[in-house]
């Protein structure tokens, strides 16, 4: 199996329902829960995530979100992901999250994302 999070991150840019659905479905828990700042409330379940991230297919045709680096400690996974594509005046953007994430087994169970990398000192 591959890693889930990339996995998860893959189906980002499928403006395909189908498609985001299988990818989702291969890398998390059928009672997922999921929240980042874009989020008003925490999203829960499969079906429920893939409206979610279907909306930033639509809104951002063509962008991409990859994990860029990964690290774990004490069973959580923070990853950094680039979110890039063209922008509306033309120019490539980039902006980067952070994502912790717990796994059931082989499967994300649950994913907090943050907009940035936090504040350096």
């Amino acid at each position: 199996m591959s890693d889930p999070i990339s996995t998860f991150f893959d189906a980002w840019q499928l403006e395909a329902a189908d498609a985001r659905l299988e990818k989702i479905t291969n890398s998390v828990t059928a009672n997922i829960q999921y929240d980042d700042p874009r989020t008003s409330e925490t999203i829960n379940g499969i079906d429920a995530l893939n409206e979610y991230v279907g909306m930033f297919s639509a809104s951002a045709p063509g962008w991409s979100a990859k994990v860029v680096s990964s690290d774990s400690t004490a069973g959580i996974t923070r990853a950094t992901v680039s979110f890039g594509g063209m922008g509306p005046d033309g120019k490539e953007m980039v902006q980067l999250g952070q994502y912790f994430v717990e796994m059931d087994g082989e499967l994300i169970s649950r994913m907090v994302g943050f907009v940035g990398t936090g504040e350096t000192a």
